[in-house]
C-alpha cells in the first residue's frame, strides 16, 4: 500500500482529491444510461447524441480552459470547476427538457474537461519533473480504486432500480465534486505564467506540430479503453463461445491490475527516451493482445475460450498501463514551462478521441471482420508504438541541436596584427 499511495504532501492531497473525483465518476458512469432513459425520459437515440455533442465539447474546451489554468492558477481554476460540475449534476435532477439536457451535459464536459487540465497542471506545477510520472500512475491507481467503489454505490442503485435511488447517487456524485473542491484548497498555489508576449500566440500548442503527432497517435493506442469497455464484450457475447459474463471478469482483471501493478511498470519511465521506448513495447503488447483475442473467434469450447481471454486481458492490462506511463511523461516533458495548462489540455484530448472514435472502431473491425478486424486492430496499435518512439527522438534530437548553436558566449575576435 504505501508504493500505491503517494508520499505526504501535495502527492498525497492530488490523490485525496482524485479519489472523490473518480468515486463520484465511477457512480455517473455506472447509472447515467438508465437514469438518462428511465428518470429523464429521452430515448436511447437522444441520449447517444446529447453525449456525442457534450464530450466533443468538453473535449475541445480542454485547451483553452488549460490555458485559463495557466494564467490564473491551477488550483483556483480546479476549485471552480469541480464546484460548477457539481452545480452541473445538481441540475440533472431537475431538468427533464431535451435542450436543456443537452446544454446541461455540454456544460458538464467542459468542466470535467477543464478540470482535468487544471489538475494535470497542478501535478506539474507542485512534483518534481523526475517524480511526476511516477505520481501520475498513484493517482490512477486511486482513479481506478475511486471508480471500482462509485461502481459499487451505482449498483445498489441498479438493484434498487427507483427514481429515488438514481437520485440520491446524482445527489452523491456532486457532493463528491464538491469534496473534491475543499480538499484541492489545502493544496498551495501554482504561481500563474505571464502573459504572453506581444506578437506570441495565446494558443502555442497548437501550432507545436510534433506535440500535434504525438496526441494523435497516443489516441489511437488509447483505443485500448474502448476495445475493453465495449469491443470485448460484444465480441465475446458474439463471436466466442466464452459465457457473457467474461465481459465484466475481463473488466476486473483490468481494474485490479492497474491498482497493483501500475506504480511499479511506471518505475521504468525515467526519462522521455524510456518513455518513447516504453510506449514501443505497449503499442507491442498491445499487438500481442490483439492476436491472442483473435484466437478465441474460432471453436475452443467454453473453457478454452475463457482461458484464453484471461490470457488476453493480462497481455492488454499491461501493454495498457506502459503505454499510460510513456505518455504521462512524454505530456510532461514536452511541455514548455508557463503552457503546461494548455499543453495538458491539449494532450487529454486523446482519450477522449478515442472514445468518440471506439463505437465505430471496434464494430466495424471486430464485429464486422472477425479474426481479421483484430489483426488491422493490433497493427495500428504496435505501428502507433513505433510511431511514437520515432517522433519522440526527432522531437528530442531537434531541442538538443537547436540548443548546441545557440552561443553561450560571444566570440572573442582576435586582435588586429599591428
Amino acid at each position: 500500500m504505501p508504493k500505491i499511495l503517494p508520499r505526504p504532501g501535495p502527492p498525497r492531497v492530488l490523490a485525496q482529491a482524485q479519489l472523490a473525483n473518480s468515486i463520484g465518476d465511477g457512480a455517473f458512469y455506472a447509472t447515467s444510461a438508465l437514469f438518462f432513459t428511465q428518470i429523464v425520459g429521452l430515448s436511447a437515440t437522444r441520449v447517444g447524441v446529447a453525449l456525442t455533442v457534450g464530450w466533443c465539447t468538453g473535449m475541445l474546451a480542454g485547451v483553452p480552459l488549460g490555458a485559463l489554468a495557466d494564467r490564473w492558477g491551477p488550483r483556483r481554476t480546479a476549485r471552480v470547476l469541480a464546484i460548477y460540475t457539481s452545480a452541473t449534476l445538481l441540475a440533472f435532477l431537475v431538468i427533464r427538457s431535451f435542450p436543456l439536457f443537452v446544454l446541461m451535459f455540454c456544460l458538464y464536459a467542459c468542466c470535467q474537461g477543464g478540470l482535468t487540465s487544471a489538475r494535470q497542471t497542478l501535478l506539474a506545477g507542485l512534483v518534481d519533473a523526475d517524480e511526476r510520472t511516477r505520481v501520475r500512475a498513484q493517482l490512477q491507481s486511486t482513479l481506478n480504486g475511486g471508480l471500482a467503489l462509485g461502481a459499487g454505490v451505482g449498483g445498489v442503485a441498479l438493484s434498487v432500480d427507483t427514481e429515488s435511488a438514481y437520485l440520491t447517487v446524482f445527489a452523491v456524485d456532486a457532493l463528491m465534486f464538491l469534496t473534491a473542491a475543499l480538499v484541492l484548497g489545502r493544496l498551495p498555489e501554482v504561481p500563474p505564467a505571464a502573459a504572453p508576449a506581444a506578437g506570441e500566440p495565446r494558443l502555442t500548442v497548437l501550432r507545436d506540430r510534433p506535440y500535434t503527432l504525438l496526441t494523435f497517435l497516443n489516441a489511437i493506442l488509447y483505443l485500448n479503453m474502448p476495445l475493453l469497455s465495449l469491443g470485448l464484450p460484444l465480441w465475446i457475447a458474439e463471436r466466442t463461445d466464452a459465457p457473457k459474463p467474461m465481459a465484466a471478469a475481463v473488466l476486473v482483471v483490468n481494474m485490479l491490475s492497474v491498482v497493483a501493478f501500475q506504480v511499479r511498470v511506471a518505475r521504468q519511465v525515467t526519462s522521455l527516451p524510456t518513455a518513447s521506448r516504453t510506449t514501443a513495447k505497449a503499442g507491442l503488447l498491445l499487438f500481442a493482445a490483439c492476436l491472442v483475442y483473435a484466437v478465441t473467434g474460432t471453436s475452443l469450447g467454453a473453457f478454452w475460450a475463457v482461458c484464453v481471454l484471461l490470457a488476453g486481458a493480462f497481455v492488454q492490462v499491461f501493454g495498457e498501463m506502459m503505454q499510460g506511463a510513456g505518455a504521462w511523461e512524454i505530456g510532461f516533458g514536452l511541455a514548455p514551462d508557463g503552457k503546461q495548462g494548455q499543453y495538458q489540455g491539449f494532450f487529454g484530448m486523446a482519450p477522449q478521441i478515442a472514445r468518440m472514435l471506439g463505437p465505430t472502431v471496434m464494430t466495424t473491425l471486430l464485429i464486422g471482420w472477425g479474426s481479421g478486424g483484430w489483426l488491422v486492430l493490433g497493427g495500428l496499435f504496435l505501428g502507433s508504438g513505433l510511431a511514437v518512439h520515432l517522433v519522440v527522438a526527432r522531437y528530442t534530437d531537434g531541442s538538443a541541436a537547436a540548443a548546441e548553436k545557440k552561443p553561450s558566449d560571444p566570440p572573442v575576435e582576435a586582435p588586429a596584427a599591428p
